[in-house]
């Protein structure tokens, strides 16, 4: 143990009597019904006051400030967390608080730095990442002669983190053999490494990061912090481009390993705390999980811990969560299937190679007439998607994997009005089920309807939604598919036949 190592460990003793004024334990709970070969622990930090941990290194950095400290105020930058930490304590102590917080903060984190300070409070919103929030904070606190609460990089506020290491050790459900922490600057990681290293001798601890952010991991490479440039904030609570001198220190010491994560496995753990044990964290709070759930092979039979480090998320964001997540080894692909424009050709394809395969979108939109290009979404583990690509082949099919391309992903499905013959655009729901969609496109397709649009999207409901057109080759037969959609439709609840301007402007 070196002495920084020792003074961390008194930091976090000591912290126990401000942490504790503030709120009682969070729980450490165990996963159910996961599957999964090991056992897996969570530390509920979405509990705590601020449904983050951050409170406890701020609180106690806070409690800790002389008389005049505490009356001129103090300054920090902050993703979100960190900022309500301050915030609370702000008006518990009767402190000023300035904070700066970056230009993409989500507004739910923004809201509840006002909802606990109150007051006591003000946001300064500045930059694009953390670091250029926080190098502004910096510059003000020193042009004002304020106290800058750091964030991560301070041994008291590591103190008062650490107090949730001590807490999970204090649970009982120990002792655990391994450990995932994620890091942004890697206060939270540091403290939790020396706390379970001194009270659990051999369990291994690794630090989690983003694949876009892993600051520390290229300080660890390189042998010392510096500026890895801009980072991916889709894990906003953990995009740091820079790690901390001490923290850097800490983490070399008691780290076995850097575990880097993506995007899509942090939604993937989100999903499966969720159908576990009903928790929905922000996308930082699931690294730990997403790391545990990577490394399943070389886990079984062990007793792993990791922490809920926060559920601060902007609510809007879990469209892109549930889209993203690759549960039970499920992946989301997008394919562009060329076919002959003419009736029937893409519903053969379908009862063909899609048969039992869950198709999670679909997007098309005439632009020829000679070739159709439609986009289907589909939701498959790793065999069955080589079974379809397999299936796809054999039956003579050009496809391409379109799962990034940017038309895809942003939903822009263009479509040539002056291609449509006798278009009939139909608003509907149908019963959202296995083949579901299928079965929907075989009732509500003759020998001679042709599919000129498409836009469907699964979105977990127990109906189904999409928008399409079918055109005729001439006004009387438009009208015989009027009359044979009333009763045909099998497994639609309802539909809309579109009229009016809405018609006219999807080129009817």
């Amino acid at each position: 143990m070196s002495e920084l190592s020792d003074k961390l460990l008194n930091a976090i003793l000591m912290a126990r009597q401000s942490v504790y004024a503030v709120s009682k334990a969070t729980p450490t709970e165990e996963l159910v019904g996961t599957g999964l070969p090991f056992r897996l622990f969570v530390k509920r930090e979405d509990l705590g006051p601020i449904k983050a941990y951050k409170w406890r290194g701020a609180y106690n950095r806070m409690v800790h400030l002389d008389p005049e400290e505490r009356s001129r105020g103090v300054v920090t930058a902050s993703a979100g967390n960190h900022a309500q930490g301050v915030a609370l304590a702000a008006k518990r102590l009767g402190i000023h608080a300035k904070i700066f917080m970056p230009l993409s903060t989500p507004l739910v984190k923004q809201e509840a730095v006002k909802r606990f300070g109150g007051d006591f409070v003000e946001i300064v919103l500045f930059g694009d990442s953390y670091s250029e929030a926080g190098d502004e904070a910096k510059k003000y606190s020193h042009d004002k002669g304020l106290t800058f609460v750091h964030p991560y990089d301070d041994l008291l506020v590591m103190g008062g983190q650490g107090t949730l290491a001590d807490e999970a050790v204090m649970s009982g459900e120990g002792p655990f053999d391994v450990a995932y922490l994620q890091i942004g600057g890697g206060g939270m990681a540091a403290a939790t490494a020396v706390w379970l290293k001194n009270q659990f001798p051999g369990i291994k601890v690794y630090g989690v990061e983003g694949v876009r952010q892993a600051s520390m991991k290229a300080a660890l490479e390189r042998g010392e912090p510096y500026d890895i440039g801009p980072v991916d904030i889709f894990c906003d609570g953990t995009a740091v481009r820079k790690a901390g001198s001490l923290t850097f220190e800490l983490c070399k010491e008691f780290l076995d390993e850097i575990v880097t994560v993506t995007n899509e496995e942090v939604c993937t753990a989100i999903q499966k705390l969720w159908e576990s044990n009903r928790i929905i964290p922000e996308t930082s709070g699931a690294m730990g999980v997403a790391a545990a759930l990577k490394e399943a092979g070389k886990l079984a039979g062990k007793k792993v811990f990791t922490v809920i480090s926060g559920a601060n998320a902007d609510f809007g964001k879990l469209r892109v969560i549930t889209r993203s997540a690759h549960i039970s080894g499920h992946k989301n692909y997008a394919l562009r299937i060329d076919l002959p424009e003419r009736p029937g050709s893409l519903l053969a394809i379908l009862q063909q190679c899609f048969k039992g395969v869950s198709i999670t979108e679909f997007q098309y939109g005439k632009t020829s007439s000679q070739i159709a290009s439609p986009v289907i979404g589909v939701s498959l583990d790793d065999a069955t998607f080589e079974k379809l690509k397999s299936s796809l082949d054999a039956a003579g099919v050009r496809w391409t994997d379109a799962t990034r391309d940017p038309d895809v992903v942003f939903r822009v499905i263009p479509f040539e009005k002056d291609l449509l013959r006798f278009p009939t655009f139909l608003q509907v729901n149908f019963r959202e089920r296995a083949n579901g969609l299928r079965e929907f496109m075989t009732a509500c397709l003759g020998e001679r309807d042709n599919l000129c649009y498409f836009n469907y999207f699964y979105t977990g409901e127990t109906v189904g939604r999409a928008l399409i057109g079918i055109e005729s080759d001439s006004p009387e037969l438009r009208e015989d598919l009027h009359r044979r959609l009333t009763g045909t439709l099998k497994g639609v609840q309802t539909y809309t036949v579109l009229s009016g301007d809405v018609a006219k402007r999807l080129g009817c």
